[in-house]
């Protein structure tokens, strides 16, 4: 699986259902030794889930502050496969794989060209602002639905 090549750094798109989204590794996210840290692969995986919520036209902030509700990470399972390096270009690859009531299950893989560096699979909870589940608004579950019916999975 690779990225299109013309996908340039936060110019995050939908293609057959899946959406792309690009950065650089900056100094700033590397250890003394030039490889990305650990924890930054999920930097990266929130800002591509954060920008596929933008493009499906789900405010959170909005919800949020009206009192509707808010996404939070309930499960994440992440594998490493290969370091990320300084000056790297990745893409990471957002799927929308499940779709619950009051969750959703992304799939994520971090690409480096045709090479696989991180695959996770996150599922976030719609929460009431006190932290109890709710379902997710339908225009939101509609709009994940989409992108789902378009997805080719091989």
């Amino acid at each position: 699986m690779e990225a299109p090549a013309d996908i340039r750094p936060h110019d995050g798109r939908f293609i057959s259902g899946k959406h792309y989204f690009a950065c650089r590794v900056y100094f700033e996210d590397t250890d003394f030794s030039g490889i990305v840290y650990h924890a930054n692969y999920l930097r990266y995986m929130e800002r591509a889930r954060s920008d596929m919520l933008r493009l499906l036209d789900m405010d959170q902030g909005a919800a949020y502050d009206s009192g509707e509700g808010v996404y939070a990470v309930v499960d994440l399972t992440m594998k490493y496969i290969l370091p990320a390096k300084l000056n790297d270009d990745l893409v990471i690859i957002s799927t929308v794989e499940k779709l619950r009531a009051a969750s959703v299950v992304i799939d994520q893989t971090i690409m480096r060209g045709s090479d696989l560096i991180t695959s996770a699979s996150v599922q976030a909870a719609f929460l009431t602002p006190a932290g109890r589940p709710r379902r997710q608004p339908k225009a939101w579950t509609k709009a994940f639905s989409s992108v789902m019916d378009q997805t080719d999975r091989k």
